[in-house]
């Protein structure tokens, strides 16, 4: 009977679902305890027990993987590998496997759910009702604004769908080449990361994150933002300057930012952050759809079983 360690929150929220297939599967399944993921020590701690993982965004260091005697496959729930150090998985023998393309559609609804949120103003009609206040806001439509999307890939062209519908004028920037199909009908124009700064009312990130996007949007990206943005991340924590945030917010450089990730989670309750009226926030859930979970279930442990 092999071994696995499961830590992939949304799995565990729906344990029950898998019983049978892991016993189907002669899977001896240990179950982690855990909020948002395991911390390197809690891996050291159990990692040499097991033949296989089954993980959220766990922390798979060198230092693991030097004590994963056993291990011979890390099945990740959903797309991003970042948080798995890949030459230490091949140095080791352990196969990684992901699902690609996972949340393309909750991921880029959710972005669009910030987005019309900033642009009606419901979050602060909402807080001003409930505290007696009857104000009309300023508010404005979508198609008024110009949309920077940095990443073209899979979520972001999701994204520039919805705002070609919205009549958005859409600036994008990708370090890959986009298909032409793709620009030419979402009309997208592929510019440098400064033109999104310097003429997007918003910007919204949808990029990987590596060695080239961690901390994309530093003190130096938001001085050079123009036209006061609202900042969307539903991508990495990373890919923002925690620190660089708090300064931009704090000098009125932006108008506001929605954020489902964080470079710390979860966020610390103390956080400065969380004091601005201006900052939307969600709990890293914007995958969040039962359809597409199911999926990726599926899909995680047809990794797992196929490379145990």
């Amino acid at each position: 009977m092999k071994k696995i360690l499961l830590s992939a929150p949304y799995m565990l929220m729906e344990i029950d679902k898998f019983h049978d297939f892991f016993r189907e599967h002669e899977l001896d399944v240990t179950c982690a305890d855990i909020t948002e993921h395991m911390s390197e020590q809690d891996l050291l701690n159990v990692i040499e027990y097991y033949d296989g993982a089954i993980c959220g965004d766990d922390p798979y260091t060198e230092a693991v993987f030097s004590k994963a005697k056993r291990l011979k496959v890390i099945s990740k729930w959903g797309t991003g590998i970042n948080a798995i150090d890949l030459r230490a998985a091949q140095k080791y023998g352990v196969i990684v496997c992901n699902t690609p393309n996972a949340f393309s559609h909750p991921v880029s609804d959710t972005t669009f759910a910030f987005m019309l949120s900033f642009a009606r103003n419901i979050s602060l009609n909402t807080q001003n009702i409930k505290t007696g206040i009857w104000r009309k806001t300023s508010c404005f439509t979508l198609g008024e604004k110009t949309l920077g999307i940095i990443g073209v890939g899979n979520i972001g062209a999701q994204v520039a769908k919805r705002a070609y519908a919205f009549n958005m004028k859409i600036l994008g920037n990708d370090i890959k080449q986009i298909p032409p199909i793709i620009i030419e009908q979402y009309h997208i124009e592929m510019v440098e990361k400064q033109e999104i700064y310097e003429n997007a009312d918003i910007i919204s990130i949808h990029c990987d994150l590596n060695e080239q996007s961690f901390h994309l949007l530093d003190r130096e990206a938001f001085d050079a933002m123009k036209r006061k943005p609202y900042i969307i991340n539903t991508a990495r924590g990373s890919h923002i300057d925690h620190l660089a945030l708090l300064y931009a917010l704090e000098n009125d450089l932006i108008s506001g930012a929605g954020l489902d990730v964080f470079e710390v989670e979860p966020i610390p309750a103390d956080d400065k952050l969380l004091s601005f009226p201006n900052v939307l926030l969600a709990p890293h859930n914007s995958n969040s759809s039962p359809k597409y979970w199911d999926i990726v279930h599926k899909n995680t442990l047809r990794n797992l079983i196929k490379n145990l």
